[in-house]
């Protein structure tokens, strides 16, 4: 069976981790404070600060933001729940917003649609690594607040620059199904010394002096407590496979974008198919390749995912959308009908760094046969 994905992991990473277990050094230490310059260099921010997943580089992220209950946070449907649990985690409300079907992601103007007196923060999802327009949010809404969702968007560009460049709060994620992955982590971005300094305290219980520095500097004075913080902390282990990680993305990105252009060649020549591609503004990496079907397919897009099965492919549904989930049913008082055509329809096709020529070419096929209307297999 062909997977949706395969993370690129190897001797290298292996090698990584053997150091930092010998030096005895596990948890949050000097290899996370390298990863976190590494990575803010890379996407040319002032400041990284390494945490355990996106999910609470989101939720550390409103924090630092000063959201808390009574505000609303506008927020897409269209995107992996945590997106919408993390506002409730910290005490607000989200507001659904329904979404550009080009591209997935919000809009200056589906954002006015559900703007209150009570809207303080957007999080703006760069969903599956196309890059959302800040620029044109962050005029037409001056007075929000924009924490970007950059979860799936290590290596995508906005307007000649990372993603994530110069932005006041970016959350990563390193999930295995990214293309930078650390098995689990995550990250936020920022240009504010004293914010960046804040969230380290945050992630470790709010203490003063985190352990890894009172062991670097002998440091005997208890430490303080100087507010309530989380367990939010990345180990040594993690940021020694990122490191390595990070090293490859360039090539990760290229190899992606090849594989995204052989698809779309493929696959072209099937009447109204709709498949991810480059946003007028910037460049995607690619982290999935999603296509969403005509509605005069023969099948839909649940029997295309058996079929597909069937003849050797693994596809995943396309972008979930949270206001359609049990624990946010009734929550939606906006019309989101771009949000639940796309996540009916759209489905994610394999696509991985050793992907071969063979392996996409019977994705491909496999695609043309239901086009056709191949009957189901029995």
């Amino acid at each position: 069976m062909i997977p949706v994905m395969r993370p690129w992991l190897g001797p290298e990473e292996q090698a990584a981790v053997s150091e930092v277990i010998s030096s005895g050094w596990v948890a949050q230490g000097p290899r996370v404070a390298e990863f976190e310059r590494g990575f803010a260099e890379h996407v040319q921010a002032g400041h990284g600060v390494a945490v355990s997943s996106c999910t609470t580089a989101l939720h550390l992220s409103l924090v630092l933001a000063g959201i808390g209950p009574g505000d609303e946070v506008v927020v897409p449907s269209l995107s992996f729940i945590a997106t919408a649990n993390v506002v409730r985690h910290a005490g607000a409300d989200p507001v659904f917003a329904d979404i550009d079907p080009a591209t997935g992601n919000l809009t200056a103007k589906t954002i006015e649609a559900v703007l209150t007196p009570r809207t303080r923060a957007v999080i703006l999802v760069h969903q599956a690594g196309v890059p959302a327009d800040v620029d044109e949010v962050r005029t037409a809404h001056p007075g929000l607040i924009i924490v970007e969702d950059a979860a799936c968007a290590a290596g995508s560009v906005y307007k000649d620059r990372p993603v994530g460049a110069g932005s006041p709060l970016s959350a990563w994620s390193f999930h295995p199904r990214k293309l930078l992955t650390t098995g689990e982590g995550g990250m936020i971005t920022m240009e504010d010394a004293d914010l960046a300094a804040r969230a380290r305290r945050l992630r470790e219980h709010g203490m003063s002096v985190s352990a890894a520095e009172r062991h670097a500097k002998g440091v005997t004075t208890p430490e303080q407590y100087l507010e309530v913080g989380f367990n939010y902390r990345m180990t040594d282990l993690q940021a020694a496979v990122g490191l390595v990680q990070l090293g490859r993305l360039g090539e990760l990105i290229e190899r992606r974008r090849a594989l995204a252009a052989r698809y779309h060649e493929l696959l072209g020549d099937i009447p109204g198919l709709r498949m991810v591609t480059d946003p007028e503004h910037g460049r995607t990496n690619y982290q999935s390749f999603w296509m969403a079907l005509p509605d005069d397919f023969p099948l839909g897009r649940d029997e295309l995912m058996t079929f597909l099965a069937e003849r050797g492919v693994s596809a995943r549904r396309g972008i979930m959308a949270a206001h359609l989930e049990p624990a946010y049913a009734g929550m939606s008082n906006a019309e989101l009908p771009a949000t639940e055509w796309l996540t009916a329809r759209s489905l994610i096709l394999p696509l991985f760094h050793t992907m071969t020529e063979a392996e996409q070419n019977q994705v491909a096929d496999a695609v043309h046969a239901a086009a056709a209307g191949s009957p189901v297999r029995s």
